[in-house]
């Protein structure tokens, strides 16, 4: 198990990670559609990097123009404009550690907070699913109550992300090679999520788990 102390609240958090593309948002979307809310760590990451934000501007501060989405020539670009392109951004921090490093520690501290206030919001309902593709390496278990990790084979994650994201077989890699092991994962995990087969197979077993809940 994770060396972070749980949450020991009455309320059910359930922490859901996984490997990159080994259909996370899949599973997340599946338990929204069973009722459960859903907090999602990509959305909060985005909002940290959103057209105005402070996270927006220190990103262009450090790396400049090579990371802006183009926009209409005509058009006089402010800081309310300005949105990250980020294939660029992933091009330069998965090559680099210690950029990726620099990278994380603005937007990690700040998605912690939007958790934390969504689940002071939501502090009535009985469970609340956390999802968190670096809910390890972000050190953000310590806000759930039990840890489900979704699993897939290693071929068919790399398969997945090239095919998601257009990537080569060393990008993809790289990205991978960024997060811990799926197998790692799954040894902190109180529930594995088989993914690497039919999509419905997932669905019953999500099913049977809230029903137990």
């Amino acid at each position: 198990m994770s060396a972070t102390p749980r949450w020991q609240g009455t309320q059910r958090r359930i922490g859901l990670t996984g490997g990159i593309a080994s259909g996370k948002s899949s599973v997340g979307s599946h338990l929204a559609e069973l009722g459960l809310p859903v907090l999602d760590a990509d959305i909060y990451a985005h909002e940290v990097l959103a057209p105005g934000s402070p996270g927006n501007t220190l990103v262009y501060q450090r790396y400049g123009p090579t990371i802006a989405e183009p926009i209409n020539p005509a058009q006089r670009a402010t800081e309310q404009d300005r949105s990250i392109n980020r294939i660029a951004l992933g091009q330069i921090v998965f090559n680099d550690p210690e950029e990726r490093q620099w990278l994380e520690q603005l937007i990690h501290p700040l998605v912690r907070r939007r958790f934390e206030a969504e689940l002071a919001r939501l502090r009535h309902e009985p469970r609340v699913v956390l999802m968190i593709p670096l809910l390890f390496e972000a050190r953000l278990d310590g806000l759930c109550s039990e840890i489900w990790v979704v699993h897939c084979e290693k071929e068919q994650q790399m398969e997945r992300l090239m095919a998601r994201d257009g990537l080569s077989v060393q990008d993809a890699a790289r990205r991978i090679h960024a997060q811990w092991p799926l197998r790692k994962k799954c040894q902190h995990a109180d529930r594995v999520i088989d993914n690497s087969g039919n999509p419905e197979a997932f669905k019953e077993v999500l099913e049977t788990l809230i029903r137990h809940i």
